[in-house]
């Protein structure tokens, strides 16, 4: 898997376009329907702090028996389906739930998928962080030493600005929070309203068009986790 660290003025750290490698077309017949591909996401697998409920931002959190199971469910139901690009998280939940899905060897990490910074609060519930800070919400309140839905909507706003470039679909392996703000983003909507999109693990979701427009075409689609 190769790693290149993101760059807002639009180079990667080695000095080579974000586009490099991609085949890629005219905004101009994406914006006219000429060729609209649609953008799949999927949330990586359980993690033992995704089960107890637990803000997992930038720590290294590994899956469970379960989630490695379920990226496996993820990946039969990704079968037969070709991506003009595959990008991933650096983190290891959302890489190996890339790997087990079978599209590894294809994936390209970015800096800009990597989960919300939670500063602070990291490795907190909801619950826990409550007792200190009455009625809190991610998408309403500060984190200390964290991250502002401005700047993770702004990491989303570049991703999507390369992923309209890729000839082709795209798949997106990376996390909760991350994907909703993603989704908003897509549809041109301010990040806190991905308070809206509730997103499980080992989900599935496509980010699409009609008649020009950017659409939800699926969301939290998990029917492939319940056949199992």
């Amino acid at each position: 898997m190769r790693y290149r660290s993101f760059d807002p003025s639009g180079a990667y750290a080695d000095g080579k376009p974000r586009a490099r490698g991609l085949r890629c077309v005219a905004l101009r017949e994406r914006l006219f329907g000429m060729s609209n591909p649609e953008i799949v996401l999927a949330r990586h697998g359980e993690t033992e702090w995704s089960l107890n409920l637990r803000h997992t931002g930038t720590s290294d959190i590994p899956l469970t028996d379960n989630g490695r199971r379920h990226a496996e469910a993820l990946g039969r139901r990704l079968a037969g389906r070709e991506f003009a690009a595959v990008f991933t998280s650096p983190l290891s939940r959302a890489a190996e739930t890339c790997r087990l899905a079978g599209l590894g060897d294809q994936a390209v990490v970015r800096e800009e998928l990597v989960e919300w910074d939670y500063g602070e609060y990291e490795g907190l519930t909801t619950a826990e962080i409550r007792e200190t800070a009455p009625g809190w919400t991610l998408w309403s309140h500060k984190i200390p030493g964290g991250e502002t839905a401005e700047q993770v909507g702004a990491r989303c706003d570049a991703l999507i600005r390369d992923m309209l470039e890729c000839e082709g679909d795209v798949a997106c392996f990376a996390h909760g929070h991350l994907l909703r703000v993603l989704g908003a983003r897509w549809m041109g909507i301010a990040p806190e309203r991905a308070a809206n999109l509730a997103l499980s693990t080992a989900t599935l979701s496509v980010l699409g068009w009609e008649r020009g427009n950017r659409t939800l075409q699926l969301w939290n689609d998990g029917s492939h986790i319940r056949k199992e």
